[in-house]
């Protein structure tokens, strides 16, 4: 069993590759053997994915997206994801009344980790009154789904991909882009702006600081501000490295 798993790896099969077949031996000796064969693949850890560190879209890009979005209510989709860092999931449930324009806040209530309160930019809330202007929809749901837009269905995720990746074609952008890069986009540009990572855990609804911090390798500001330690070698600053 140890040397089929071994196989794999010499293979380099992908980690998501080895897991399952790791899996399926689990299941098959826990049927077979029982508690023993769930004690023999116990000591057996799941292999671990390599991360990536997603592409992201430059300022310059997302202004080139936004302005080729020409539907009102895509565009206030887009401009959420990014404006707000909502995960797709969140925009598509979102109803009318989760949007305080007298506290600017955008109340989410489906969100992964539980509901949060995020900031209702400016230019998000008037993206949201020109979509409510041409489609007036009748709610609760923010964005109803089908044809019809009738109340009580949503917006699928399907609708938004294929609407972004004809957007992307028309704004001649040439990475591959998909709608979770734009919460992608709004953690590193806010970091490349200086928030706080703390500030930015609250915002995206991460559970654990980690997930927040990846992003700090995606923010060029915060790798030019990170002083190299020759640089801090005889300074007050440098006193700390002994």
């Amino acid at each position: 069993m140890e040397g089929f798993l071994l196989d794999l790896a010499r293979q380099a099969r992908s980690p998501r590759t080895r897991n399952v077949y790791l899996a399926a031996i689990r299941c098959l000796l826990a049927a077979t053997l029982g508690d023993a064969g769930r004690v023999i693949t116990a000591v057996i850890p799941n292999a671990k994915p390599a991360r990536r560190c997603p592409e992201i879209l430059s300022g310059t890009e997302v202004a080139r997206l936004l302005d080729a979005t020409t539907s009102p209510k895509y565009r206030a989709i887009f401009m959420l994801a990014y404006g707000a860092g909502l995960r797709i999931g969140e925009v598509t449930a979102l109803r009318v009344s989760d949007i305080d324009s007298q506290r600017m806040l955008i109340h989410v209530r489906e969100g992964k980790t539980g509901p949060r309160h995020v900031m209702l930019s400016p230019r998000v809330l008037a993206a949201l009154r020109a979509y409510w202007k041409a489609a007036r929809p009748e709610g609760p749901e923010l964005f109803p789904g089908g044809r019809r837009q009738r109340a009580g269905s949503r917006l699928t995720r399907e609708s938004i991909h294929r609407v972004l990746a004809k957007v992307v074609r028309q704004a001649g952008i040439r990475k591959r882009v998909y709608p979770h890069m734009l919460r992608h986009c709004f953690a590193t540009h806010l970091l490349e702006a200086g928030a706080d990572v703390r500030a930015v855990q609250v915002l995206l609804g991460h559970a654990c600081l980690e997930s927040t911090t990846a992003y700090l390798h995606l923010s060029r500001a915060h790798l030019r501000a990170t002083p190299s330690p020759i640089d801090l070698l005889g300074t007050q600053a440098g006193s700390v490295l002994g």
